[in-house]
């Protein structure tokens, strides 16, 4: 879906940037997500988003979440199996945020009444829940000073091993952008969205105002 990949194993430990950054090995990680100091240069075309860049699979379709002031809360990717979202938020340089999120998000899914289970993944703990036709997984990927959140929402139990795997892709390939600007741990990275869709949309806007 995405061009080539350099597949691992599906439950391999300490993959990605889950490490401390000084002990990334000089050529940078063999697999992402990545910082953006340890960005590959492997010729894969990414969606600048600012603080994140995607590599957006084929046949998917970009939907932007505005919030009631007009900022971009969120960028989701439809896809035919399901709808992918990566976020990324500031994150303590020494300590893991994916844990600490991760238990209260399962806490917040119990109390929406959805099923849960908790499963060794690709880069860690991961979060499956589902509730009635809508099957949910969520990722979490600790970097330096940020962590990375992917979901993927889909409508059915077939349809959701393969968005999971879609994700994966997506999670695998992503390269956040931190910046060196303090932040409140938890916030999250401001998106930032490329001047032709930002237009597109603003036209949109000014449409359904007409």
């Amino acid at each position: 879906m995405f061009g080539k990949r350099r597949k691992r194993g599906r439950h391999s430990a300490n993959r990605g940037t889950a490490q401390p950054e000084a002990d990334f090995p000089e050529d940078g990680p063999a697999e992402g997500p990545f910082d953006d100091g340890q960005a590959p240069d492997d010729g894969l075309t990414r969606l600048d988003l600012g603080s994140i860049r995607l590599p957006v699979p084929d046949g998917a379709q970009l939907q932007v979440e505005m919030d009631p002031a007009g900022e971009v809360r969120a960028v989701h990717l439809l896809t035919p199996v399901g709808q992918l979202t990566v976020s990324a938020f500031a994150a303590p340089k020494s300590d893991r945020l994916w844990p600490e999120v991760g238990a209260e998000l399962i806490a917040q899914l119990k109390g929406d009444g959805f099923r849960i289970n908790r499963e060794n993944g690709d880069w860690g703990e991961e979060i499956s829940a589902r509730n009635n036709d809508v099957h949910l997984r969520f990722v979490g990927v600790d970097g330096p000073r940020w962590m990375l959140r992917g979901v993927a929402a889909a409508p059915s139990e077939e349809q959701s091993v393969q968005a999971v795997e879609a994700l994966y892709d997506l999670v695998r390939d992503t390269v956040v952008v931190r910046g060196d600007r303090p932040m409140p741990v938890r916030t999250p990275l401001p998106i930032e969205l490329p001047e032709a869709i930002a237009r597109h949309i603003a036209a949109q806007q000014q449409q359904q105002q007409g």
